[in-house]
């Protein structure tokens, strides 16, 4: 249903007769609704790394005559690109391989491509989501609550924030959760693990 909205929206801000949409906003859509929480569904991501690999697949199809090759680097350029925003989207991906690799509605909005129909339809996903989110009394963007305290019975917490992102580093991997929920997560693990393992009165 938003994924109608978003392309009868952006179809109606130009006067069109037809929805105007690009395929790869199926996927924002994907993460702006399942997973809410997520860091690659917020709002910059969306948005950002949407019309920022846009703009990276248009030039590396102006860029490199041959088409697979303008669409690897294409591709490549807009996960680095993103990585350096902090807007990495995954979505953004085929984005750019959609400008690189052309199509009619790259070849009909030309260098416009990148903010209509992507930006737009990236904007109207973002509102619609958090218009969505608000009724289901969810979190969009998402704001992790403070991490919860340690019942008074159970021992002081052991690690801090710097030691997290020390272990998120160790792991060598992007996590699909923020470090603030991961926090929260390990005091509530450290807080049962205390209660479990003191002594029965």
């Amino acid at each position: 249903m938003a994924v109608a909205l978003t392309a009868t929206a952006a179809g109606f801000a130009f006067s069109l007769h037809s929805p105007l949409l690009a395929a790869p906003i199926g996927a924002s859509a994907v993460l702006v609704f399942a997973v809410p929480a997520s860091p690659l569904a917020q709002p910059w991501p969306v948005i950002g790394g949407n019309t920022i690999s846009a703009f990276v697949g248009l030039a590396a199809a102006w860029a490199i005559p041959d088409a697979t090759l303008a669409a690897a680097c294409a591709v490549a350029l807009a996960i680095a690109v993103m990585s350096l925003t902090r807007s990495l989207h995954p979505p953004g991906g085929a984005v750019a391989l959609t400008a690189a690799l052309g199509s009619p509605i790259v070849a009909k909005w030309g260098a416009m491509f990148p903010l209509v129909p992507v930006a737009l339809n990236s904007l109207s996903l973002v509102a619609l989501g958090m218009a969505f989110h608000a009724l289901s009394r969810r979190s969009y963007p998402h704001r992790a609550p403070a991490p919860a305290a340690v019942d008074e019975a159970g021992p002081a917490a052991a690690f801090n924030p710097t030691d997290i992102d020390a272990a998120v580093a160790q792991m060598g991997e992007t996590l699909d959760i923020s470090r603030e929920d991961l926090d929260r997560l390990l005091r509530y693990a450290e807080a049962n693990a205390a209660r479990r393992q003191a002594p029965l009165s």
